[in-house]
């Protein structure tokens, strides 16, 4: 794997100003930023995957896309409280959020959890959370929704973003943003439009991952889909005899969770914590033991 280091950029290009906040200590942190996790195959390479992944890098906050986690569609508060367990520090959705109802109450309370910063300003969720790592710095994650070939129609991404960031707690320098959205034109500009002003943006839902990690030149990371974690033998995550069945006959066929070739894909992103800029990004793909 490619490791994508920084630009030699100066630090007060890229750092969040904190009025009255001086810098008594640089320390470099490691995230982890997990692709869409499809139901229970991808849990599973969450429950394998993340446990390894701190232990042999030294990850410092984990950060997952969960909105298929449910059977491939949703999340529910048992599975949430699964991921807490597998060591999930931060939690995206995006288009399913509401999919199921008896997740409503855990958006309503857990600060560990995001809708999308452009839904309707009544819809029921946090729209930043923040994580203390064990170190002291503190991580926050956002989640925006793109507009093009997506549902429900949601208000400008980049204009919510401009917001969300004025509302970021003052002492939290390290801001990752996750983009669910279909186009790719759409998360290349946000990542353009968020260039020297969080830590990283990324992006999810379409279930593969894209080979252009990069480290900004005002010192944001960059990558324009995380990739899917879950069975990679099938159709984004679903069997693929039954989406072939769909798409070669138009019959309608249910579109259950495959459960071959199991992988973990995401991120690692190093970042300094005072400056709240990305120093390196790396792609990771790992296979599960039972598909190895």
């Amino acid at each position: 794997m490619s490791i994508h280091r920084s630009p030699d950029v100066p630090a007060a290009e890229c750092r969040r100003d904190v009025p009255g906040l001086e810098s008594r200590f640089f320390l470099k942190l490691t995230i982890l930023c997990i692709g869409d996790v499809v139901g229970r195959p991808g849990r599973s390479a969450v429950a394998e995957g993340v446990p390894r992944l701190v232990k042999e890098r030294g990850v410092d906050c984990v950060i997952a896309n969960v909105e298929n986690a449910a059977n491939g569609s949703g999340l529910t508060e048992a599975l949430y409280d699964k991921f807490l367990r597998y060591g999930v520090h931060l939690m995206t959705l995006g288009d399913h959020i509401y999919r199921r109802a008896e997740i409503l109450p855990v958006l309503e309370k857990s600060d560990c959890i995001v809708r999308p910063v452009n839904y309707p300003p009544d819809s029921i969720g946090k729209e930043i959370a923040v994580y203390e790592t064990e170190k002291g710095p503190k991580v926050a994650v956002i989640s925006v929704m793109g507009r093009l070939f997506m549902k429900p129609p949601c208000d400008c991404p980049y204009k919510a973003m401009d917001r969300a960031l004025a509302r970021v707690p003052q002492d939290v320098r390290l801001v990752i943003v996750d983009m669910h959205a279909e186009a790719t034109s759409e998360k290349i500009a946000m990542g353009w439009h968020l260039n020297g002003r969080v830590t990283a943006m990324y992006g999810t839902h379409t279930h593969v991952p894209t080979a252009d990690e990069r480290v900004l030149d005002r010192g944001t990371a960059y990558i324009t889909d995380l990739g899917m974690t879950g069975p990679y033998d099938g159709v984004l995550g679903r069997r693929k005899d039954r989406v072939l069945r769909a798409f070669v006959t138009g019959m309608p066929s249910p579109f259950d969770v495959a459960s071959d070739d199991v992988r973990m894909c995401g991120v690692l992103i190093e970042a300094d914590s005072d400056t709240g800029r990305a120093t390196s990004i790396e792609r990771v793909s790992l296979g599960t033991v039972d598909s190895q």
